[in-house]
């Protein structure tokens, strides 16, 4: 009963920290970056882009749901049916708190809209991440990327993948500066989205005691694709060698 309980309230908890990021992220983009036009990346990068083309009539949340479908349904087949949970909970909170928040401009200039912007919505993404969840999007793409190519951080593939969408939105919008001022917020977004992740450090080392090194240590070279030390020990108890 007690597992069972604790299953529940971690996902409870889960949902409350995907509810929370997505919040945070709806609030950069209505407040700092739609109004400005700043457009870093991703689905809503380029929601901004078309409901500032369209005047109004293709809005960001709409098209935030309607590009995610066909990711949503990758995202279930490779990253499974919790994630996808998770991630299509995030599609339609995330879409209907940027529908519900007002679109004002906290302020014109655009290189503060682009570092305030960055930095919350960076921290509302990683919350989300933290939370074992995405909003679709490059956030999605990214996660599977970094399935297939685990080198990389998710935040890395994202920005990766970020920069395309980028530079067609400058080229769409048919302005330099609009261009310029999103990869400014791109690149703010993926560092802070990277701290919430990993904290300062990006550096981990893992120590693994085992009887067969070598098995273990292809493994992790051939399969994880990450470096390996071998350490002769000894247990202090045992006194065997490890």
């Amino acid at each position: 009963m007690d597992k069972i309980k604790k299953y529940w309230y971690r996902h409870f908890i889960e949902y409350v920290g995907v509810t929370i990021g997505t919040l945070i992220m709806a609030i950069a983009i209505n407040i700092f970056l739609e109004p400005n036009t700043i457009a870093p990346g991703g689905v809503t990068g380029l929601g901004i882009v078309l409901q500032k083309l369209t005047n109004g009539f293709i809005t960001v949340w709409a098209t935030n749901l309607v590009v995610n479908i066909p990711l949503f349904i990758a995202g279930v087949m490779i990253l499974g049916k919790s994630f996808g949970a998770k991630t299509l909970y995030g599609t339609l909170i995330l879409s209907f708190f940027i529908a519900i928040i007002p679109d004002i401009g906290a302020t014109q200039d655009l290189l503060l809209s682009a570092v305030f912007g960055g930095v919350i919505l960076g921290i509302g993404l990683g919350i989300v991440f933290k939370s074992g969840g995405t909003t679709g999007g490059t956030d999605l793409a990214g996660a599977i990327m970094n399935k297939f190519f685990p080198g990389l951080s998710t935040a890395t593939h994202m920005m990766i993948i970020d920069l395309i969408v980028v530079a067609s939105s400058g080229i769409l919008n048919k302005r330099l500066d609009t261009a310029l001022y999103s990869v400014i917020a791109l690149y703010i977004i993926v560092r802070v989205t990277d701290i919430i992740l990993e904290g300062f450090g990006y550096e981990k080392a893992f120590f693994i005691v085992s009887n067969e090194p070598e098995k273990i240590g292809r493994t992790i070279l051939e399969e994880l694709d990450r470096g390996v030390t071998i350490l002769k020990g000894k247990g202090f108890y045992s006194g065997l060698d490890k």
